[in-house]
């Protein structure tokens, strides 16, 4: 029985006048020559990451192994510092005093913010002035202006008790209480930082088209509901940035405790920022305040981690 004679496709012809399709240029390896040129834009930044952040972080743990007192030579002491963390009782209270500073200060300054965001955002007349006032305390160097509120806060002739004296109020010792001092250093960091997280919700608010207001106006919508059905959920880029540095500034206080109270009175304002300078400083033990660093360091980071977390899911960055 005979086979069936195969046909065999006949070859295809370039069409006359039409373009081949050009392939991309590579290099060696298969990688394309754009990816470096990616990686050179990359480099500079990588750079700082290396060599500003990931650097002295190993810098610091290696410290951690050793006791040094800086005149001294360094001996290692392997996890002797971590140990002796572990049962140190003031470095505790140190945290909890940040906490409680960070649950004082983070909440108020965050919502003053966005109220004055929300004042200063309408057409009035001089707000630009209005936006460049509450901005000024931020300008200002936080030793100074702890020296300003040291003498606000005096008992006996500052300018908040003589001011409560003429309504019949009398004042406390602010900064000589331990129940007030934690409260009234966390006032006047809410008093210098609030304008300047004013600006990032101010922006954000701009940002808001015009457009989704009318809609919302449009369907019925009252201004409390567009608040919390438009303002709020298209603020949340803003309100994670604002977070995540708020955060970051209120774990890492010591400039305005430093001038204000010293860590006193009994501790009670002793951050944990304020016991690693004393730690390294003034005990010169260095080995150990690089202990207290890299959980400084390991805390805030797990904080950041939380919050990416939570807004993660909860943040669009497409208006559309």
């Amino acid at each position: 029985m005979s086979r069936p004679a195969t046909r065999t496709a006949p070859p295809v012809r370039p069409v006359a006048g039409a373009r081949a399709e050009k392939v991309p240029a590579t290099v060696k390896g298969g990688r394309r020559r754009g990816d470096w040129y990616a990686h050179l834009f990359i480099a500079p930044s990588l750079f700082g990451v290396v060599a500003f952040l990931l650097l002295p972080v190993l810098i610091v743990f290696g410290l951690s192994l050793f006791d040094w007192e800086l005149l001294s030579e360094p001996r290692f002491v392997g996890l002797d510092n971590y140990a002796r963390l572990a049962a140190d009782g003031q470095v505790w209270h140190s945290l909890w005093v940040t906490v409680l500073f960070v649950l004082l200060c983070i909440p108020l300054q965050t919502v003053l913010a966005l109220v004055l965001a929300l004042l200063l955002n309408r057409r009035i007349r001089g707000v630009r002035i209005y936006r460049a006032l509450f901005v000024v305390p931020w300008m200002a160097t936080p030793i100074v202006m702890g020296l300003v509120w040291h003498w606000i806060f005096d008992p006996r002739d500052g300018a908040l008790n003589r001011a409560l004296d003429l309504v019949g109020v009398t004042g406390p010792a602010w900064l000589s209480d331990p129940t007030w001092a934690l409260p009234a250093v966390a006032l006047v960091n809410v008093w210098q930082h609030t304008g300047y997280t004013m600006l990032f919700f101010l922006a954000g608010l701009q940002g808001i088209p015009q457009e989704m207001y009318d809609a919302a106006a449009t369907d019925g919508a009252t201004p409390v509901q567009r608040f919390f059905h438009v303002t709020l959920p298209l603020l949340n880029p803003t309100m994670f940035f604002v977070s995540v540095t708020s955060l970051i500034g209120a774990f890492q206080v010591f400039d305005t405790i430093f001038a204000m109270t010293d860590g006193g009175p009994g501790h009670s304002t002793e951050a944990f920022n304020f016991t690693i300078y004393q730690t390294a400083f003034k005990e010169f033990d260095f080995g150990y305040a690089a202990t207290l660093s890299l959980l400084l360091f390991v805390i805030i980071l797990l904080v950041t981690l939380a919050q990416v977390r939570f807004f993660g899911k909860r943040t669009t960055y497409d208006l559309s």
